[in-house]
């Protein structure tokens, strides 16, 4: 790779990733280096990001970070010895402290330790959710209200610019098929972890199916997840012209998470004419705004009234209703203007 270019360092590859790089890459080289998530391998990975910055530091005009932690506070400190702009997109679990669900940075000394150094020395921060920098959350009481990055590191001056996820509504978009009768879906990774089903609201959507046996549920992203209900169904990752499919078979999706940034699936699963519902965390509430429904405490009578409501009011509205919403307000064309004016690719 010849020139100068930006090195963007994340913990795991993602879509989003994916994403960032198609954004960022007509208008400079860019160097994706990823990171790991294992503790055990951290040591070797300081170690190997480390001389990864070295060799790249003649080539290196800025460094990007997805998310904050411990593979950010290299490529900070690389950032201000040779003054060079380094920005951190900020996500959600770098912005939260919950150890009552065992979520957020702040909830480990380290690990706290790593993100407050990376957000409080990095060049500018970039938010996907104008909620992971204040808000009083009231979703589940037994949490902690005092969430985002401006409650939990209170002496914070580094610039923030707010910057929302973007979708390709050219792809996601309403095939006009189809769809299940009071079918439901949602999408996660990583949640045969009990832990990780819990903070992506699985453990309210497997009451909700205990109660509505006739309800058809589909849980996308974890194979190995186990439902104890017979109307759940489990699918393991899918690419997006699968996904495509799925979104476009379904009527509702659901986004019960207990923690959120800004879910990139609830915006997918609009574009595609799902009706959403989702929990009032993050960015969830500006998303779905008079889409669907918003849930503003994790109760399952509460959450069944809302689901009636949404009947009443009549499907095939707010499906256009939805997915008008994200080719209006979260196109890929806004979040790719809004990055490249944010690290100085574009005036």
């Amino acid at each position: 790779m010849k020139g100068k270019m930006i090195l963007y360092t994340f913990p795991v590859h993602t879509s989003f990733i994916d994403r960032d790089l198609e954004m960022i890459r007509p208008a400079s080289g860019i160097k994706p280096l990823e990171f790991t998530q294992s503790p055990i391998k951290l040591p070797v990975y300081f170690i190997l990001q480390f001389f990864q910055l070295l060799w790249f530091l003649p080539r290196t005009s800025q460094y990007l970070c997805f998310f904050g932690g411990y593979h950010s506070v290299l490529p900070v400190w690389f950032g201000k010895v040779f003054r060079k702009k380094c920005t951190i997109q900020a996500g959600g679990t770098d912005c939260m402290n919950m150890p009552e669900i065992g979520y957020g940075n702040f909830r480990k000394k380290w690990l706290r330790i790593a993100t407050v150094y990376s957000f409080k020395n990095c060049s500018l921060i970039l938010p996907v959710a104008e909620a992971l920098l204040k808000q009083n959350y009231a979703y589940d009481p037994q949490i902690n209200p005092k969430q985002g990055l401006l409650h939990l590191i209170p002496d914070l001056r580094t610039p923030i610019q707010v910057i929302p996820n973007g979708f390709d509504t050219g792809f996601w978009r309403d095939l006009g098929k189809e769809r299940k009768p009071l079918s439901f879906l949602s999408v996660a990774t990583g949640t045969s972890n009990l832990a990780r089903a819990k903070v992506k609201g699985y453990d309210l959507i497997e009451n909700l199916a205990k109660q509505h046996g006739d309800w058809g549920f589909t849980l996308v992203g974890d194979s190995t997840y186990l439902s104890p209900n017979k109307n759940v169904t489990i699918l393991d990752k899918m690419d997006p012209s699968e996904l495509l499919e799925l979104y476009n078979s379904h009527q509702f999706y659901l986004q019960l998470s207990t923690s959120e940034g800004f879910p990139n699936a609830l915006g997918e699963a609009m574009a595609c004419g799902c009706v959403p519902i989702g929990s009032a965390v993050g960015a969830i509430p500006e998303i779905i705004g008079d889409t669907g429904a918003i849930l503003t405490q994790k109760d399952l009578i509460l959450l069944e009234s809302k689901i009636l409501e949404l009947l009443n009011k009549g499907i095939p509205s707010l499906s256009k209703k939805a997915t008008d919403r994200i080719v209006r307000l979260f196109s890929f064309e806004l979040r790719k203007n809004a990055l490249l004016k944010a690290l100085n690719l574009i005036s």
